[in-house]
């Protein structure tokens, strides 16, 4: 079953808040010399009722100013052809000069074929436009509609800092009319829908285009810092509470961060955020459960979180190299957007298995280690509860390391420690203790900025433990945002240089 076409003016009248849509389109550029397309042109925008396969215009989604461009299907199946192009290319260069972000609604066949290979190399230009827009920091939304394929999916259908598709959309790159005329055979069912790009992490939701108002609108209040404010802008936040302190067994410690009930990231979203955003998945066809990646704010402060979901990662599979690609992805739109990026660890370690290893599971972590410490925008890392291994370190490195009063970092876990050295695992609590794991240790060693009090243990205050986490974000987060970008970085830098170091 495919989704209800939806045309261009109908979602714009959806999207928009009353009476605030005006159109930036003016008569489209004449570059059609063959006489019979123009009369195929003539018979288009009669059966239409617009004047080319693209609307584009400003409008107001819950009262926030947004460019949005959008494919009319109706309109010889959406194809982009010279004049399509250039509408889009000036829509989202005046998008760019006002500092608007874009919603794309692509709907679309993909080039048009009447206008051949320089309508098809207009993808170029509307992929460089694009480009520019993402690169001044303004947000690109795309919400793909039935149907999307070819060309404008494989260019500006596929750019979106976040991308939302309509419910039993067929979305892929070759359309299905085109694949059984060269390959003689009708094309696999199930695979170019909506629904199969979220399960493999090419999308990042979906959603009806009556549900797309509340989603953008959110999705735009987490993005209005990196849009309206400068990163010298100071903002007053409290201190947070203190940890009193009170140093007490690591190895307890251990024992508590393992409680099946601690709350992990998503109980920190649920508890501890506002105006959460889920994204899925790494957009390149992979996605691992035991990551998870969002837009979020706590309290004032707007940024991209990325962390380890240790439940799932229990119940499912142990955290493989596809969630690090993920994370990664993470980085790379915390640059996009110019928002923090905070990064939460809580990984029982790493997995260890045939597919990790053939999946580049050490090289990923490298990676991973090697972006985040150069990361250029603000970082915090938090460590939430277990921290152990490879997969941990992927995620510490930050300009300041949060930790709970019960979480713990560790090269192994204590019993593998234990049986390193004593060839045994009874010696797993002095183990713990003597190689520094706990978050007393963390602190005096300077792996940790601050101890996050649990009052006695998380798992018995799981909202309260968020609200606490969630303050403490937004204070250093606040803390960090009036800081000069190359000083910030080369003091994280001389951080780790000096760790261990008298």
């Amino acid at each position: 079953m495919t989704a209800p076409r939806t045309s261009a003016t109908e979602l714009i009248s959806l999207l928009t808040d009353a009476g605030s849509f005006r159109s930036w389109d003016v008569a489209p550029i004449d570059v059609v010399p063959d006489e019979a397309y123009r009369a195929e042109l003539a018979r288009a925008r009669e059966r239409s009722s617009v004047d080319e396969s693209v609307l584009t215009g400003e409008g107001r989604i819950r009262g926030r100013r947004v460019a949005i461009v959008a494919c009319e299907f109706g309109f010889l199946g959406g194809s982009i052809g010279l004049a399509a192009a250039e509408r889009l290319v000036l829509a989202i260069e005046r998008a760019t000069l006002e500092g608007l972000p874009i919603l794309a609604g692509p709907a679309s066949g993909g080039t048009r074929m009447q206008e051949g290979t320089l309508a098809f190399l207009s993808m170029v230009k509307i992929s460089a436009a694009v480009s520019r827009h993402k690169a001044a920091g303004l947000p690109y939304l795309v919400y793909l509609r039935h149907p999307t394929t070819g060309g404008v999916f494989a260019s500006w259908g596929s750019l979106g800092n976040v991308t939302i598709a309509e419910p039993n959309a067929l979305i892929g790159f070759l359309g299905p009319r085109v694949y059984e005329a060269i390959y003689g055979e009708a094309f696999p069912e199930g695979v170019q829908t909506s629904e199969n790009l979220y399960r493999n992490g090419l999308i990042d939701g979906i959603a009806s285009p009556r549900q797309l108002p509340e989603l953008v609108a959110r999705v735009l209040t987490v993005l209005e810092r990196s849009t309206s404010d400068s990163d010298s802008d100071s903002v007053s936040v409290p201190e947070p509470e203190r940890w009193d302190g009170v140093d007490g067994d690591t190895w307890e410690s251990v024992l508590l961060s393992r409680r099946a009930d601690r709350p992990g990231i998503r109980a920190l979203l649920h508890h501890g955020a506002r105006h959460v955003v889920p994204l899925n998945g790494t957009g390149q066809g992979e996605r691992d459960p035991g990551l998870v990646l969002a837009l979020a704010k706590f309290g004032s402060m707007s940024c991209v979180v990325m962390g380890q979901d240790r439940q799932a990662q229990r119940a499912r599979t142990p955290l493989g190299p596809a969630a690090l690609r993920e994370a990664r992805r993470g980085m790379r739109l915390a640059t996009d957007l110019r928002l923090p990026l905070v990064t939460v660890i809580d990984t029982p370690g790493a997995a260890l298995s045939t597919e990790a290893e053939e999946g580049g599971l050490a090289g990923e972590i490298a990676r991973c280690l090697a972006e985040l410490v150069m990361h250029p925008g603000q970082t915090i890392s938090v460590i939430l509860g277990e921290g152990t291994g490879g997969g941990a370190l992927a995620l510490l490195p930050a300009d300041r390391t949060l930790a709970g009063r019960h979480a713990w970092l560790s090269p192994l876990p204590p019993e593998g420690a234990s049986a390193i050295v004593h060839r045994d695992i009874t010696h797993a609590p002095q183990m713990a203790a003597a190689q520094g794991i706990g978050a007393a240790a963390l602190l005096t060693d300077g792996i940790v900025d601050w101890v996050v009090p649990e009052l006695p243990d998380a798992a018995d205050e799981p909202a309260a433990f968020c609200e606490r986490v969630s303050s403490t974000l937004e204070y250093f987060l606040a803390e960090l945002r009036g800081q000069s970008p190359g000083p910030r970085l080369e003091a994280r830098l001389i951080r780790y240089r000096r760790l261990g170091l008298a």
